[in-house]
């Protein structure tokens, strides 16, 4: 698979885990196993931003790269 089309599938990977999480489908989505993961966090931080969410990376050792945790902010 070419890099821009693992690139545009990991972000949708990574938008439909802040959509179910934001639509209360899961308190916490993660999506592991990203080639890119590090490369989308910029984007993926500001739809998280926007649907309510927060987003997690979950940085692999030896700065492999990172996972992406969606959570949902708690209501205190």
């Amino acid at each position: 698979m070419q890099v821009g089309q693992t690139l545009e599938r990991e972000m949708r990977l990574v938008s439909e885990a802040i959509t179910m999480v934001a639509g209360g489908g899961s308190p916490r989505v993660t999506v592991a196993g990203l080639r890119f993961g590090e490369a989308l966090l910029t984007t993926a931080r500001g739809l998280a931003t926007a649907a309510g969410v927060r987003l997690v990376p979950l940085w692999m050792p030896d700065d492999a790269g990172a996972d992406i945790a969606i959570e949902r902010i708690a209501d205190d």
